[in-house]
């Protein structure tokens, strides 16, 4: 047993409403053999959130500061990492990855932090599951676990998954994204990374789909968009279309996203608010090749060992 090995869960955003999934979540990583650190109160929150400002602080800088820590997993989303993000230090965060091999993962809310992270130092974090949903449910998904301690222990990602997308294409770029909204809602602050040439990918939950248009609209009219070589999407769940919405869909949504740009838009790939998700590398090297509405995704990294 090694410090890679242990996993340190921490707050950064809302409370857990329901208190017996952490528990369980603890108890299937130690029967697997990964010891447990809990970087929060575990009968603690704050209005909306898992505490107060300075705790969801408190409990990031514990998860990024303690050696003993080698996979540093986000509880759950919902909202206040941004909050935090003038106080975060992303410089010790950048170092425990480089110097430690230390893992960040987390999805959702968690997105602001992954991208701050990138932009201020170009450091590896994770898009991935999380403890309290993923971890702590009933069961955990087979394909969401294999994928996560594929991630964790191998350092690599390989997937193939279906895709509406009727063309072909062969690209390579450092992968980056995340929730669809969070990325947008960096746009115009320092926290989000200028990248040419990357492989950027996107989800939401309880997103109406005209909404992820105009999102998508905005990455696309603030010139974001068009320096991609490659946008995946991924699963855009939880909305309804209504009656007033008169036929149009998600589909029309990313149709009409893609009749605005050369950028391929692929959708398919298994991530997003959904039981079923990869583990992503976010500023890792990625290659993603499409034929005959398939697509296979592939990275590897290297993280320093602890």
């Amino acid at each position: 047993m090694t410090t890679r090995d242990t996993i340190g869960v921490f707050a950064p955003s809302g409370y857990d409403a329901d208190p017996a999934r952490l528990p369980r979540a603890i108890e299937r990583f130690v029967a697997r053999g990964n010891p447990v650190v809990t970087c929060l109160a575990l009968d603690r929150h704050h209005e909306r959130f898992s505490g107060t400002d300075a705790e969801r602080l408190g409990w990031l800088h514990k998860a990024t500061v303690d050696a003993d820590i080698g996979i540093a997993l986000a509880l759950r989303g919902g909202y206040g990492a941004t909050r935090l993000l003038p106080r975060v230090d992303f410089g010790a965060m950048a170092a425990a990855v480089r110097v430690d091999g230390k893992r960040f993962v987390g999805h959702s809310d968690f997105t602001v932090l992954s991208l701050a992270l990138l932009a201020t130092t170009g450091a590896i974090s994770f898009a991935g599951p999380m403890a309290s949903y993923d971890f702590g449910g009933d069961a955990v998904e087979q394909f969401t676990e294999e994928c996560f301690w594929r991630a964790m222990e191998a350092s690599e990602v390989d997937l193939a998954f279906a895709t509406d997308f009727d063309g072909s294409c062969d690209v390579e770029g450092p992968l980056w994204g995340g929730n669809l909204a969070m990325l947008t809602s960096l746009i115009g602050t320092r926290w989000l990374p200028r990248i040419d040439g990357g492989i950027l990918f996107v989800e939401d939950v309880n997103e109406q789909p005209y909404r992820v248009e105009r999102m998508l609209m905005q990455l696309k009219q603030a010139g974001l968009l068009d320096r991609q070589r490659l946008v995946l999407c991924g699963e855009f769940s939880g909305h309804r279309v209504a009656a007033y919405d008169d036929g149009y869909d998600l589909a029309s949504a990313i149709a009409r996203v893609r009749a605005e740009t050369d950028v391929p838009i692929v959708t398919g790939l298994p991530f997003g608010h959904v039981p079923t998700k990869a583990t992503l590398a976010v500023g890792a090297p990625c290659v993603v090749a499409v034929a005959d509405r398939r697509c296979r995704l592939r990275q590897r990294w290297r993280l320093a060992s602890g």
